[in-house]
């Protein structure tokens, strides 16, 4: 897409075509107990939601979830979509869903408004989250992040370049993005759909509105293992699902699923509209099993 006007159209026609759909913030009516708050960083104010479970105390320090959007996505989207705010509920910790500017995050390779302004995203995470650390009371040794697409390669990206301590990181249908030449050690469970059109499996060239020529998911998995010093990884399947787990030192964890027949999704989630479906090539959520359950349960047996 060469005319930049065009592409100015069709992006304002995709964004009111999403708010009908109810992606847009103003259709959704936050859960019970979540509140929306900002913070200035850079210069510009940035949004955030931030769910605390009522029965949650505030006598203890607990665990923390960043859970990053994908490009077009937001805030309030993650939070409806992907049940993290069910699961704080059940297992008693405290999440945050961020929004990215004009619907991306500036994940390196990708993504829209954020990666073409240079901004600072790395930085304004680790500030919202040393400031919810502060304000939550939250164990900065518990400190969790996820995301999906373009939010996946954010993940990626923080544990690559932030100050953040992150104890683990649960990508969905992304990929690394940057060189991650300074890494902190952290645990990893990345999830992908082997039918992946937007974000390949084997890499290159997805069918998405960024055409970055993204590096494969085994090649991001095998950047890991080396950085968290891993053994050769076991190995099981069933029904569809694959699994290949990895022992690291210092007892992280670098552990990928990988699902038969399943495209560019979170599995388990909510059923995306369909005008969003068509405009952005998304796939119906695979059944094989819930990702959040299976996030949470990795990221609880994790500490940094």
């Amino acid at each position: 897409m060469r005319n930049p006007y065009v592409r100015v159209v069709l992006i304002v026609l995709i964004a009111a075509l999403l708010a009908i759909a109810g992606f847009a913030r103003p259709m959704h009516v936050l859960a019970a107990g979540a509140v929306r708050a900002t913070m200035t960083f850079g210069g510009i104010e940035r949004s955030y939601l931030l769910y605390r479970p009522a029965a949650l105390k505030r006598n203890a320090p607990v665990p923390l979830v960043v859970v990053l959007h994908g490009g077009f996505g937001t805030d309030a989207g993650a939070e409806a979509w992907y049940h993290w705010d069910a699961a704080a509920d059940a297992h008693g910790f405290v999440v945050i869903y961020p929004d990215g500017l004009r619907r991306a995050w500036n994940a390196g390779l990708c993504c829209g408004y954020p990666m073409q302004q240079k901004i600072d995203d790395v930085g304004f995470l680790t500030a919202l989250v040393a400031r919810i650390i502060h304000e939550e009371n939250v164990d900065p040794h518990r400190v969790y992040a996820t995301g999906i697409s373009n939010g996946a390669f954010m993940s990626y990206r923080l544990a690559c370049e932030s100050t953040l301590a992150l104890a683990a990181i649960g990508p969905v249908a992304g990929t690394l993005s940057v060189p991650c030449d300074h890494p902190k050690p952290t645990s990893v469970l990345a999830i992908h759909g082997l039918a992946d059109r937007n974000v390949p499996f084997n890499g290159g060239v997805g069918v998405g509105f960024d055409k970055s020529n993204r590096p494969s998911v085994p090649a991001t998995i095998a950047r890991w293992r080396e950085i968290d010093r891993c053994g050769t990884p076991s190995i099981k399947d069933a029904a569809g699902v694959h699994d290949e787990t990895s022992q690291c030192a210092d007892g992280r964890v670098v552990e990928l699923i990988t699902v038969d027949g399943a495209g560019h999704q979170w599995p388990g989630s909510a059923t995306p509209p369909p005008a969003a479906v068509a405009l952005l090539h998304l796939d119906q959520p695979s059944d094989a099993f819930d990702a959040t359950e299976v996030l949470w349960e990795f990221f609880a047996a994790h500490h940094s």
